[in-house]
């Protein structure tokens, strides 16, 4: 029986195409970034490679000046209505093999393998009145003129009561499972933005999709798109998908870092196996080629270590955004660092237990041992001395040992007062020293 759970017992880890290239990867670019993995990331857990928004378009991207999305583009679809690799970008795909060729490299790599798709069904299979696959309806009588996405043209909505509904999506992931998916995005689905009276009006999209990865029979991880999620509909998020965006997308501005510390403290009970709150995508190295603004992130080197600091506590996933064959060495130690990576897989019970407009503190627990993690943020523009209470976490005395993940070393301290002053103990509390919009992450034994 199929258990979603089991699918993603810890955050997904991986590379996500769209900060980069925005609609306009290709195959090689693909590859490129899945050779990049093997060799620098795979070793610390990073495994997904995501092909994301309009890979079955041959023109996307080619008139970027005016639009990021061609509207009612005459992507490429098979005889079912069904989206298919665009050739000209993906020239594997040719001659009816999909992503396979493509997923099969990949997968010989040790990786994984998914891609992004907009809820619902083409607007072109609809008006051409295509078949669905199994059934004797076609796709106009199972679309839904009035449930479109605001800011894409390519899809209507599916009426889950028409004959043929579930049908659909059991056929499409029935393809992508032939093609060997691991992974799939499904956007305009998580917030459907365009109906705020409604956000969460896509609520039956969601478990048709669940259904129909489930009747595919093999395991895909579902990620749902844009945020903010509805946190009244936790319960079905849990229930039926494995990571939901917990914000609409994130870039490398500050404000944005900084909000993000309100909306994990929301979802912090919803993360377990199988159930991930997504703080979307990390910024990091190079990005914008697509966007037409090929630039490195405007995050500071405190600033990463904030973000990957908060998205490993708190057990988001972790899906790298900046183009990988450009990373510099101090990106690539970032991302990669294995003292704080440990937290994705062997932490638990993340809790924010303090915060305010300069400083923030969040704990959680090792599943391996008795020890405590700790994460301080300072949030201010100033250096800044942020101390907790070893009560909040539990311990009762100072004479513990303190080791600091970002560093990895072991502290050590003379008299309370660390070997390089800027950490210590004081009237049953911890303290550090942190730089400006910046973090540090101790394990407390």
């Amino acid at each position: 029986m199929y258990n979603k759970n089991q699918v993603a017992l810890t955050p997904p880890m991986g590379w996500n195409s769209y900060d980069y290239y925005d609609t306009a990867v290709t195959e090689e670019d693909i590859l490129n970034n899945a050779r990049y993995m093997a060799e620098h990331l795979k070793q610390n857990g990073y495994e997904y490679i995501v092909a994301d928004i309009q890979w079955s378009d041959p023109d996307a991207g080619t008139d970027r000046q005016n639009c990021q999305y061609i509207n009612f583009s005459h992507f490429c679809l098979d005889e079912f209505g069904r989206q298919i690799p665009a050739p000209n970008r993906f020239p594997s795909s040719k001659n009816g093999a999909g992503f396979k060729p493509l997923a099969d490299e990949i997968h010989a790599m040790g990786l994984k393998f998914g891609i992004h798709i907009m809820r619902g069904i083409p607007r072109f299979a609809a008006h051409n009145y295509l078949p669905v696959k199994g059934t004797t309806t076609t796709a106009n009588k199972i679309a839904n003129p009035y449930s479109v996405c605001k800011w894409n043209a390519d899809m209507y909505g599916v009426d889950y009561t028409k004959p043929g509904a579930q049908e659909y999506y059991n056929s499409v992931f029935e393809l992508y499972a032939s093609w060997g998916v691991d992974f799939v995005k499904v956007d305009d689905i998580c917030n459907t933005n365009f109906y705020p009276e409604n956000p969460y009006s896509a609520e039956k999209e969601i478990e048709m999709i669940y259904h129909g990865i489930e009747k595919s029979g093999r395991a895909m991880v579902l990620s749902l798109s844009p945020g903010p999620a509805v946190i009244e509909k936790a319960w079905h998020l849990r229930k039926y998908a494995n990571m939901w965006r917990i914000t609409d997308d994130f870039w490398d501005n500050w404000i944005l870092l900084k909000n993000m510390f309100e909306r994990a403290e929301v979802w912090q009970q919803q993360v377990s196996e199988g159930c991930f709150p997504d703080c979307d995508m990390l910024p990091v190295g190079i990005v914008g080629k697509g966007f037409q603004d090929e630039r490195p992130a405007n995050f500071t080197y405190p600033e990463v270590k904030t973000m990957m600091t908060l998205w490993t506590i708190f057990r988001s996933p972790l899906m790298i955004g900046g183009e990988l064959t450009k990373m510099s060495e101090k990106d690539l130690e970032l991302l990669n660092n294995e003292e704080v990576l440990y937290l994705i897989k062997n932490s638990y019970g993340a809790t924010q237990f303090f915060r305010d407009q300069n400083q923030a503190a969040w704990k959680s627990k090792d599943l391996n041992s008795e020890c405590v993690f700790v994460a301080l943020f300072n949030l201010s523009d100033v250096e800044k001395e942020v101390s907790v209470d070893l009560s909040d976490l539990g311990i009762l005395e100072e004479n513990v040992e303190v080791r600091d993940l970002w560093n990895k070393k072991d502290l050590e301290f003379t008299e309370k007062i660390g070997a390089d002053k800027n950490t210590g103990f004081s009237k049953g509390a911890f303290w550090t020293v942190i730089e400006p919009h910046g973090a540090a992450l101790y394990k407390i034994m």
